[in-house]
């Protein structure tokens, strides 16, 4: 009966123009203005679309866009942008103004866009823009005499040569909702779409960290027990803290963590988190490996131990009962990436590592996904650098750091990196660790969060 009622579907489209100016999520749409374009602009040839000139055309909701041609060194576009307007400011010698100027970006929510071959003429790909960031986009290639989709996030391919079971020419004139009926069972469509009134407790967070902030001095090794007092995490002993310190909140890489959990457990719980459970070994590696070896003259999973330990502390003062790392479910371990573009084409991809985690390269994708299905969640992660200082060089797992995806009202994506007593941006972030790793583990943020 499925697969009837599929095949019915399958020959309904065929046979009827896909054309509607409504969807879901309320993007411009442009399906009925590139219902008539198809002759003109999109399978002429190259020299007799550059004679066309750029054209507005208004949908039937009033959205306004710009039909047009733009070229590089292999291939030919034709876009099918919507209006936006930017404010522009215009100096001179009586001062400045503000001025409101006239786009129609390619990529803008709602664009469309056809890509060409310049040598052949053939169609490449065509592309949808949906959302706010426009990283994200989904698109069709030709594959004989159906289309393939592909979802991109950020550079990674979440879906990549799905089959459509629909012409390619059917995307010429395909509204952005004929696109979600068709491909609503086929692509990951929960990675890119997110209710945006889900991320208040993770934006509370962030408002009360960044406000505390001025008050965090780094100091390597500290850390504050269930007491109140300051202590060497390697040791547990008490810290001695000079005069002018002591109105500062000193912490280390991994204090700092621990100072964003205790901000949530001591409101429940009325006390702090100990030491001793936090730096409990979570790595079994055999003694006569090569890790094994090494890990007798360094402590080469300690910021791993620490979020696990930690995140799992949180979810059993949350719950009521003890958990330890392996039964919590803390560990982010999905794997929501096939392959990459990279500068040299699209390469396959491990996206996942046990007991290493995630490449940086990844990061800002993978955040994406979890923001959109973990909503109001944010993550502890243990950074697997390098240390140089040694010979042979060795991979450990030394700083900590956290991590805050949302969404904000308008559709866009953001990502607040608390780490080492300050805030950056996702992608300074992934700059300044493109080359090591990050292990993840998940906690449910909280409106009741008071650090101290």
């Amino acid at each position: 009966m499925k697969k009837t009622l599929g095949l019915l579907a399958a020959l309904f489209f065929m046979a009827v123009p896909l054309c509607a100016s409504y969807n879901r999520i309320g993007i411009p749409d442009s399906s009925e203005i590139r219902t008539g374009l198809e002759e003109k602009w999109f399978t002429a040839p190259l020299s007799a679309v550059r004679q066309n000139p750029p054209e507005l055309c208004n949908n039937a909701n009033g959205d306004k866009f710009q039909i047009r041609l733009e070229e590089n060194e292999s291939t030919f576009n034709v876009f099918v942008a919507p209006h936006a307007q930017v404010n522009v400011t215009v100096y001179s010698d009586k001062g400045y103004r503000i001025e409101k100027q006239d786009l129609y970006p390619g990529d803008a929510c709602g664009s469309w866009v056809l890509i060409r071959d310049k040598k052949t003429g053939k169609p490449l790909r065509i592309r949808y823009y949906f959302l706010k960031n426009s990283e994200v986009f989904v698109q069709f290639t030709p594959s004989g005499k159906i289309a393939l989709a592909d979802l991109v996030i950020f550079g990674n391919y979440a879906a990549r040569g799905v089959t459509t079971g629909m012409p390619f020419e059917k995307f010429y004139s395909a509204s952005f909702e004929d696109v979600l009926i068709i491909t609503e069972n086929k692509l990951p469509w929960n990675y890119v779409l997110a209710d945006t009134d889900m991320y208040h407790s993770i934006l509370q967070m962030i408002a009360v960290i960044r406000e505390k902030l001025p008050q965090i001095q780094m100091l390597p090794d500290a850390m504050y027990d269930e007491n109140n007092e300051l202590i060497h995490i390697s040791n547990g002993k008490k810290f001695e803290i000079a005069e002018n310190s002591e109105k500062k909140v000193s912490l280390s890489s991994a204090g700092f963590v621990k100072w964003i959990a205790d901000g949530l457990v001591e409101p429940l719980a009325g006390g702090r988190l100990k030491r001793a459970p936090l730096i409990a070994e979570t790595v079994e590696v055999k003694e006569n490996g090569h890790q094994g070896v090494l890990s007798q003259r360094y402590n080469l999973f300690f910021s791993l131990d620490w979020i696990r330990n930690l995140a799992s502390a949180v979810v059993s003062v949350y719950s009521g009962k003890t958990y330890l790392f392996n039964q919590s479910g803390v560990d982010v371990t999905i794997n929501p990436f096939a392959s990459s573009i990279t500068d040299t084409g699209v390469s396959n991809i491990v996206t996942f590592i046990e007991n290493s985690g995630y490449t940086v390269s990844v990061l800002q994708s993978l955040m994406y996904v979890l923001a959109s299905t973990e909503p109001g969640t944010f993550y502890f992660g243990a950074i697997r650098g390098t240390d140089r200082t040694v010979s042979p060089e060795v991979k450990v797992f030394n700083d900590c750091v956290a991590f805050f995806p949302y969404f904000l009202d308008d559709g866009a994506f953001a990502c607040s990196v608390f780490i080492n007593g300050r805030e950056m941006q996702l992608a300074d972030f992934c700059l300044l660790y493109n080359e090591d790793f990050v292990y993840l583990t998940r906690v449910k943020a909280s409106e009741q969060f008071f650090p101290e």
